[in-house]
């Protein structure tokens, strides 16, 4: 069972304790809830006498989400785990669609500057915003972690995705340098599952969602199957693999996929799409994964590395599920029998902080410059328009307890907190957006920190 992470009066990591035993401390009084995510207890008094084991931190690195555990090497017990969904994709978007208004405004009203996208240049190491977030989701984490639990050892998965590879398994030599139509010449590919190299493979499971393209069929036995046959021309390239249940792939046969799901355009339309899909995700672990050993190194802790690989080698042979915690908790050699009996692993989405203070201040005077800025209900500009986030001492992303006693609301609620000047709050809970709350029967739980949390 996850565990309970503990501290002591000096804010000291101590061993985590059983979810009974904090709830024990708690009830007489011994202890105090120090922090909701991940849920931390701070004893009221010190123990130097006590003997605290070192635990290992495990991590397996992602493009989407990231797997994060904390290991005690000598009994193996996985002590608390969680999955990290990181917004690298969301920011790449974000940027892409300001360029392109940034772009746009300068052809219409700046067309007389010279271009200037000579004068700046990139420090040493630079990675885009999009990377370098992956990175700092797992820095910020590292570093709580290391708060609240005795880490001494780091474990990372250190694993390069050959892309080409990937698409290309018969790929050779000076063919790395050329691009498709090099020469105009096309080269025979075996069509031999077995050629397929294991990141192929491993790619092919991820990509498809470990099921049938066709059928839907999950928990069953896969084979690699060829979208374009390749007694019609179709190649070994990644983009004409999918995953096919064998019922299926003997039923398509030779026959052209349009052909064979003339009836059903839907579905025909979404594995087309689906195989187009580029390497993005390859190409964003593969960019960062020296980057990320470089912060871990600065921890001043001991990193391990470890491959692919062996983490699939250390769960296959423990006959573990497929899951990014579970990958973590079998990174590296230091991997010993696990204990994961009732890990609850807690479920980390990075939201981000939205628009900070000092940029809210610059965009509000820009907008007052141009005259452009929010209206009234009757449609004049409105310059008084308050963007504070902060009211009676509650942030807007705060998760709160609201415990109504009067009015038309009375009730228990939990969530997130969006405020207002006038007191007057509106909660986001699980059975939707509570409206009008005031802020005399709200408590805060967790403070806003760029994280949401689920279980």
């Amino acid at each position: 069972m996850s565990k309970v992470l503990i501290i002591d009066t000096f804010k000291l990591p101590l061993n985590p304790v059983h979810p009974a035993r904090a709830r024990q401390l708690l009830n007489n009084g011994q202890a105090a809830v120090f922090r909701r995510f991940p849920f931390t207890i701070v004893l009221k008094e010190s123990l130097p006498d006590q003997i605290v084991p070192p635990l290992r931190l495990k991590i397996d690195p992602g493009a989407k989400i990231t797997g994060i555990a904390i290991v005690n090497d000598t009994s193996g017990e996985v002590v608390w785990a969680a999955e990290i969904q990181h917004r690298g994709f969301a920011i790449r978007e974000s940027l892409t669609s300001r360029r392109q208004l940034r772009g746009s405004r300068r052809n219409r009203k700046t067309r007389y500057r010279q271009a200037r996208f000579d004068n700046r240049k990139r420090i040493e190491g630079w990675l885009a915003p999009s990377l370098m977030s992956r990175v700092h989701n797992i820095e910020t984490w590292v570093k709580r972690l290391c708060k609240f639990a005795p880490i001494v050892n780091i474990s990372q998965e250190l694993v390069r995705f050959d892309t080409q590879l990937m698409q290309n398994p018969e790929i050779q030599g000076k063919e790395y340098q050329q691009g498709e139509l090099q020469g105009y010449e096309t080269r025979e590919v075996c069509g031999r599952e077995d050629s397929l190299p294991r990141a192929s493979r491993e790619y092919l499971l991820e990509k498809w969602g470990r099921q049938c393209a066709y059928c839907g069929a999950k928990d069953i036995p896969l084979q690699v199957e060829h979208i374009q046959p390749r007694a019609k021309g179709g190649s070994n390239r990644l983009s004409n693999l999918t995953l096919s249940c064998e019922k299926c792939n003997t039923k398509k046969g030779v026959k052209d996929i349009k052909d064979f799901l003339k009836k059903q355009p839907e579905k025909l339309s979404k594995i087309l799409a689906q195989a187009k899909k580029p390497l993005a995700d390859a190409a964003a672990v593969n960019s960062t994964r020296f980057k990320l050993l470089e912060v871990l190194r600065a921890t001043g802790l001991s990193v391990e590395t470890g491959s692919g690989g062996l983490t699939k080698f250390n769960r296959s042979t423990q006959n573990l599920e497929k899951t990014h915690w579970i990958d973590a908790a079998c990174v590296g050699k230091s991997t010993q029998l696990l204990n994961i009996k009732g890990i609850k692993p807690l479920l980390i989405k990075a939201t981000g902080h939205g628009i900070r203070k000092a940029r809210r201040i610059e965009y509000s005077i820009r907008q007052t410059l141009r005259q452009s800025c929010r209206t009234d209900k009757y449609g004049f500009p409105n310059r008084h328009c308050s963007r504070e986030k902060t009211h009676f001492g509650f942030q807007t992303g705060d998760i709160v307890k609201a415990v109504v006693t009067t009015g038309k609301k009375i009730g228990i609620y939990t969530g997130r907190v969006a405020t207002r000047a006038t007191g007057s709050f509106n909660i986001s809970a699980k059975s939707g957006l509570i409206q009008g709350i005031s802020h005399r029967f709200c408590t805060t739980i967790h403070r806003k920190d760029g994280y949401g949390y689920a279980y």
